[in-house]
């Protein structure tokens, strides 16, 4: 061993990727018009090029945070920001539509090695005193990259064009990759030694895919209704297996005989599929109901991520000193009340009734993100981190699939696939209404999850 890791070396190198992946995915986002204009590429391509980047990322993150409680977290990271770097540096190359999407599911791959074993080296390096604060401030820096993605990334796409966005990467992933392997010392492999489940790997990642392929493509007529169908048997089936392997991919006992563990990531789950529509519905809701541009609903939009990156390690802070359940309870509430009051917006309501929103429910999901994950970090054993990290990751992204996937079943049923005019706006004033009513009651459930697992913590 070359001698002890520094926290704050680990910290710096953590926050810097926790930044630079939001920030690539809002960045890339605002991009894509100058991307598809150059390589003449259709809708559909672009929208791939963001697709296939969380595609492989929802794949991979359970997998590698196994990979990591085995084979070394630092190793998985160091390997990971190093493939995501290389990745990025080909795609400022790319000639080709294709040749991006191809790139960007391997640039999913490291991005899934990052995220799986971010949280789960803060907590190895952290004593539990100083647990809260730290992931706090590991979270916050997610959202400063969502609030500079669409504002850093425009400037530079519209001053040296979209590989610039790329070029850009390269100096900053280098600069991560370099204090790991100089600060980064300890390998955190508590199981070590163990085999990895191959099987389970191969059914899980087939089932996402499904999953998600078939979600995205729900209003296009019943076959994607039955591959969504054959993905759910694919889990079940994966669970099945799991409960039955010796070292799985997922120990399924961790959700059937820890139920803070279990409660903690429905409570992610439910948390992330009522917050994350917000956004989508409040962009179009400032441009094509308040007339406002672009850039000006972009503006109004980046409250709520400042909101969450400056209360972030305050929310972390607090959880090491009350009770981290209780904290994220609170969140939950925050939010939940947020979304009910959103639900109420018409044609003739004020900016600063907007605003107001988004800065509750920027403080609502402060509130409940650090410290839920602190809980669910904190609930198992050591040999269980990573797997840990990567499952309360997997809740995230199947949380925005879910919101998504209502979006898309209202808007099939009240705007019956139509743009949004003029003429349409009363229909999607009331699909937005009803789906933020949806959410809400989401949150209800994650609420009565959150309080379980409080009544649970205090027994």
């Amino acid at each position: 061993m070359e001698g002890k890791s520094s926290r704050g070396a680990i910290l710096f190198a953590v926050c810097m990727a926790h930044f630079l992946m939001p920030f690539m995915m809002s960045a890339v986002g605002i991009a894509l018009p100058s991307m598809g204009r150059e390589f003449s590429a259709s809708a559909l391509q672009l929208g791939l090029v963001e697709t296939t980047y969380v595609l492989s990322a929802s794949i991979f993150l359970l997998a590698m945070g196994r990979f990591g409680d085995i084979y070394g977290r630092r190793r998985v990271f160091q390997a990971g920001i190093l493939a995501f770097t290389a990745v990025g540096g080909l795609i400022s190359q790319a000639w080709s539509i294709e040749a991006v999407i191809a790139l960007r599911f391997l640039q999913g791959m490291g991005g899934a090695m990052v995220m799986a074993t971010t949280m789960a080296i803060v907590v190895s390096a952290f004593p539990p005193s100083e647990r809260g604060k730290a992931l706090g401030i590991a979270i916050a820096s997610v959202y400063a990259g969502i609030s500079c993605g669409p504002f850093f990334g425009g400037f530079l796409v519209a001053s040296l064009g979209w590989r610039s966005l790329f070029y850009l990467l390269i100096p900053l992933g280098l600069t991560t990759y370099v204090v790991t392997r100089l600060k980064m010392h300890e390998d955190w492999a508590e199981a070590a030694g163990e085999p990895f489940d191959w099987r389970g790997a191969a059914v899980y990642g087939p089932s996402i895919l499904l999953l998600i392929f078939s979600v995205t493509n729900l209003k296009q007529g019943w076959w994607a209704w039955a591959l969504l169908l054959l993905a759910n048997a694919g889990l079940l089936l994966f669970l099945y297996l799991e409960a039955r392997t010796p070292y799985p991919l997922l120990n399924v006992a961790l959700l059937r005989e820890n139920r803070v563990f279990a409660l903690s990531n429905l409570a992610a789950l439910f948390n992330y599929a009522a917050t994350f529509g917000v956004t989508f519905f409040l962009s179009l809701y400032l441009q094509y109901v308040k007339g406002m541009g672009p850039q000006q609903a972009g503006t109004v939009l980046i409250a709520q991520p400042i909101v969450q990156t400056l209360f972030s390690p305050l929310c972390g802070r607090l959880s090491d000193k009350v009770s981290a359940s209780l904290v994220a309870t609170a969140g939950m509430g925050l939010c939940a009340i947020g979304l009910a009051v959103t639900a109420g917006l018409n044609a003739d309501s004020s900016l600063l009734q907007i605003l107001l929103l988004l800065v509750l429910l920027g403080a609502g999901f402060a509130l409940f993100s650090s410290p839920n994950v602190s809980i669910i970090m904190g609930s198992v054993e050591p040999r269980y981190l990573g797997v840990a990290s990567g499952l309360n990751s997997t809740m995230r992204t199947l949380g925005m699939m879910s919101s998504m996937t209502i979006i898309t079943l209202i808007f099939s049923m009240l705007m019956h696939d139509q743009a949004v005019t003029a003429e349409t706006q009363p229909a999607f004033l009331a699909s937005m209404r009803l789906a933020l009513l949806i959410f809400c009651g989401l949150c209800v459930i994650g609420i009565g999850c959150s309080i379980g697992r409080v009544q649970r913590v205090r027994s």
